[in-house]
């Protein structure tokens, strides 16, 4: 057994939440925030045996996408009090990110 551990931007998270559901994959679900951009993400915990991890890799892999968007950097002000200006950057955000874990022990309750 496996603990997938999925971290994927919440536009996409409702969908592939949605194919979860109708592959019979049971998660867990997080609202969590990311550090880079302090926007929301989604966090799956999957419990899943070994010979369907690749199906739950795949379906992340489909339902999780990148996209570019605009970010304004924040500004830095210095000990001179001299302010830089900021200009919105274009950064690629979204996909998923994916660790697999070994699962040592199961139990349910």
């Amino acid at each position: 057994m496996k603990m997938i551990i999925a971290i994927v931007q919440d536009k996409d998270s409702n969908r592939l939440s949605n194919q979860f559901i109708e592959q019979n994959i049971r998660a867990t679900k997080l609202s969590t925030t990311g550090g880079f951009l302090r926007s929301g993400n989604t966090t799956f915990l999957i419990g899943i045996e070994d010979d369907r991890v690749q199906e739950v890799m795949d379906l992340i892999k489909e339902t999780s996408h990148t996209r570019d968007q605009f970010m304004t950097p924040p500004v830095n002000m210095d000990v001179s009090m001299d302010q830089t200006a900021s200009y919105p950057v274009e950064v690629t955000v979204g996909g998923a990110t994916c660790f697999v874990l070994p699962v040592e022990a199961f139990q349910q309750f």
